[in-house]
């Protein structure tokens, strides 16, 4: 897989969650900087590079990385770790000085605590004239980590199947959207809209929406000092258009029953039409097509179902953030790795994902969102901690499944309740954990 299970409950979460079990070695070298090396026949070294992408490590592709790597830097040889369990070990591992020299920052993490565990790469002001998600990983100033890769949240859809209903331009409003689906369950033979409910985890992507519905790039703001499930909120408006979805039997026979790895052939034949997920999934896809012996170019990408001012806005996001280890003995060979693998190795291009290179062309699949003038909105990530902090005191769970997947059971009529009471709900437990943390 491109991005598993785990990247995208990272991506979600950012990196504020509680730090537990994760106490550090002693803060001697806070303040440390890895910096960029100025000749780079002068860097020498072996680094370790912690790693999620186990897939990548096993089918040599890294190797083919740091091979590349080593022709612009020959005296640093690079060795991989790749993790199955990334958050689980790496949380373990970071109780000692050992945790390599790079390594993606976990989730668990708080982000106060990166001076502890990183070394700076440079100034906020400075890396964010050229870089991307810059906010997720700055601390008084200093940046402690870089994404080598970006991904926006959209449906995935079958452009076929959406042709076959009737429709050819993307649905404005969640009642354009709706009637998308039913034109799709009347004309075709497709599941209009794949839920995934089993498998739990895509249910939270629909918290992606932030910033999309608004065009708000203060959107973490917001939700950090108000209730996104007011009427018009973000997430009221997508949780209600995913509770339409079920209501009005546009989703697969049983939720219960879904499966995540059998949705990919399934969307790639047409036999699903749409799920939301990001454009991380698009690749995986379209490999389903190619093995499918459908057409990869069947696969489409569309934004949320709402305009500010007639344009559609998507939101960007990181994956997992590379980082240097504060404790490295060779931390320029390090930070070498970590600029040349976002600069110059081509892994976002490889993913067709979003490159955290500001300057750098859309990935094809986003070309769609480049000619109908789709604006991508780099959020704020300031109150992303204090998010986070509601979040877990609130047990409401906007990065988990749990509560998405009672309001589909509502939906389908498998639990009783009303679906604005029980978003009402939600809102007051957010809110009424914002006051007693003194918002």
């Amino acid at each position: 897989m491109h991005m598993n299970r785990r990247t995208l409950l990272a991506l979600a979460a950012g990196a504020a969650l509680l730090a537990s079990g994760c106490t550090g070695t002693s803060g001697t070298s806070k303040g440390a900087d890895a910096k960029a090396p100025d000749d780079p026949a002068d860097v020498r070294g072996t680094i370790t590079v912690l790693t999620h992408r186990t897939d990548l490590v096993q089918d040599g592709t890294m190797k083919k990385y740091a091979a590349e790597f080593g022709r612009t830097y020959p005296g640093v040889t690079v060795k991989f770790d790749g993790i199955t369990d990334y958050e689980g070990e790496v949380k373990i591992r970071m109780n000692t000085e050992n945790y390599g020299d790079v390594l993606m920052i976990p989730a668990v993490i708080e982000k106060k605590d990166y001076p502890r565990f990183f070394a700076s790469l440079g100034s906020q002001e400075e890396r964010s004239k050229k870089y991307r998600f810059t906010d997720y990983t700055t601390v008084e100033g200093k940046v402690y980590g870089q994404s080598p890769l970006g991904a926006l949240p959209g449906f995935i859809y079958n452009k076929k199947v959406w042709r076959e209903a009737g429709v050819t331009d993307w649905p404005t409003t969640p009642a354009e959207f709706l009637a998308g689906l039913k034109a799709i369950k009347s004309k075709t033979d497709a599941i209009p809209y794949y839920t995934n409910f089993k498998d739990g985890w895509p249910l939270s992507q629909w918290t992606g929406v932030r910033g999309s519905v608004s065009c708000d790039e203060q959107a973490t703001t917001r939700w950090a000092e108000g209730n996104p499930w007011a009427e018009g909120g973000e997430l009221r408006v997508a949780d209600t258009l995913l509770y339409d979805i079920v209501h009005e039997g546009l989703v697969e026979k049983d939720p219960t029953t879904t499966n995540w790895e059998a949705s990919k052939p399934r969307l790639a034949k047409g036999e699903i039409a749409t799920m939301w997920l990001g454009s991380w999934a698009v690749i995986q896809m379209q490999g389903a097509a190619k093995q499918a012996g459908t057409d990869p170019g069947d696969i489409g990408f569309m934004p949320f179902p709402a305009q500010k001012d007639g344009t559609f806005c998507a939101v960007t996001s990181p994956d997992y953030n590379q980082a240097v280890n504060v404790h490295s003995e060779h931390k320029e060979a390090a930070r070498a790795w970590i600029d040349w693998f976002t600069d110059k190795s081509g892994y976002a291009e490889d993913n067709l994902a979003l490159s955290p290179l500001k300057d750098a062309p859309l990935p094809g699949i986003l070309k769609p969102y480049e000619e109908a003038g789709v604006k991508l909105l780099d959020l704020d990530d300031a109150e992303g901690a204090r998010l986070k902090t509601i979040e877990n005191q609130s047990e409401v769970g906007i990065n988990k499944p749990d509560y998405r997947k009672e309001l589909v059971d509502m939906a389908r009529g498998a639990r009783k309740g009303d679906p604005d009471d029980y978003l009402d709900g939600l809102g007051e437990k957010w809110t009424e954990t914002q006051k007693s943390l003194g918002n």
